[in-house]
């Protein structure tokens, strides 16, 4: 027998991912603008309608259970779609000509894509643009959902059925200027011999490259500090005396940091794609952003030859 239809309310849904994310009622409540008390009714309330208890709540342990972690991307989802409805239609009231959705892993949000989104809006102010930032796996997902327009991940591509422009990007080595090292043109792994290197999540390709020159050469380096973003690693720098490989649109961009970069041999590479969806073509605005992050892309590395899918 059919159980009875629950009609859930958007906010209790809302309260339920945002606690999942936060891990705490104070974090969500906080995240979501609402109080502790607010937080507390609605996730019982919701807990009430469903029939079955979302977290574990004892002393100094709030924990969601296992049928909130089966229920979770399920919300998430559906919260995504409901903001996609909400969203168009604004912009049909507006009468505004549409938005553009943007998720990247990291790599690109901080240095490359604000540049460039701001040269887009300066000739188009009617179109919104959405810069996410997330793993590469669930941009994939995303992307390939339509939830998203275009997605900037790292190499391989994990999900089929997208079109995906491939580009090698060439790293180089980032210092403060007034670092010995920034005394050379090229450095090489011996270069590096007994300096502190910024990680990159102590398993990122960049590394793995790096580890097996420097195992080739009997070289051997400090890490003492790891980062996700290769942005965070050039702040690590501007502010000590470490150095870092990371990729060109963050090594070589300009901003008044002190840093520094010099080229690195033999090349170290960092992969990526730019994906969107191969069976739902993307608006005009978003194929003209597309364009040009490939373009910029371009500047910084190489194509690959063949598109991948």
């Amino acid at each position: 027998m059919l159980g009875i239809v629950v009609p859930l309310k958007i906010r209790h849904l809302e309260v339920f991912d945002a606690l999942v994310e936060a891990g705490s009622v104070s974090r969500a409540a906080d995240r979501l603008n609402l109080t502790q008390p607010a937080v507390s009714i609605a996730l019982s309330k919701l807990e009430a309608d469903l029939g079955f208890r979302l977290f574990h709540r004892e002393r100094g342990y709030f924990a969601p259970t296992g049928e909130a972690m089966l229920l979770h991307s399920e919300v998430t989802q559906g919260l995504r779609a409901i903001s996609r409805v909400s969203k168009r239609i604004d912009e049909i009231r507006l009468g505004t000509t549409g938005g553009v959705s943007i998720a990247t892993n990291g790599t690109l949000a901080i240095n490359f894509l604000p540049r460039l989104v701001a040269e887009f809006q300066s000739n188009n102010p009617g179109v919104s643009v959405e810069i996410r930032v997330h793993s590469s796996r669930q941009i994939a997902a995303w992307v390939s959902a339509g939830q998203i327009d275009i997605g900037l991940i790292d190499l391989p591509v994990p999900v089929a059925g997208l079109n995906a422009e491939l580009f090698k990007l060439e790293c180089v080595c980032v210092m403060h200027k007034d670092d010995v090292l920034a005394q050379e043109k090229t450095l090489t792994p011996q270069s590096l011999r007994d300096r502190s290197v910024v990680g990159i999540t102590g398993d990122h390709i960049v590394d793995r490259q790096l580890d097996q020159l420097l195992s080739d050469t009997d070289t051997v380096i400090q890490r003492n500090v790891y980062s996700y973003f290769f942005a965070t690693a050039r702040n690590i720098v501007a502010m000590g005396k470490d150095v870092a490989i990371i990729d060109p649109t963050n090594g070589k961009a300009r901003l008044n940091d002190d840093v520094v970069w010099r080229k690195f041999s033999p090349r170290i590479d960092h992969e990526m794609a730019v994906i969107t969806a191969k069976n739902q073509p993307i608006g005009k605005a978003a194929a003209t952003i597309c364009e040009r992050i490939c373009d910029g892309l371009n500047a910084h590395g190489d194509a690959f030859p063949q598109k991948g899918s």
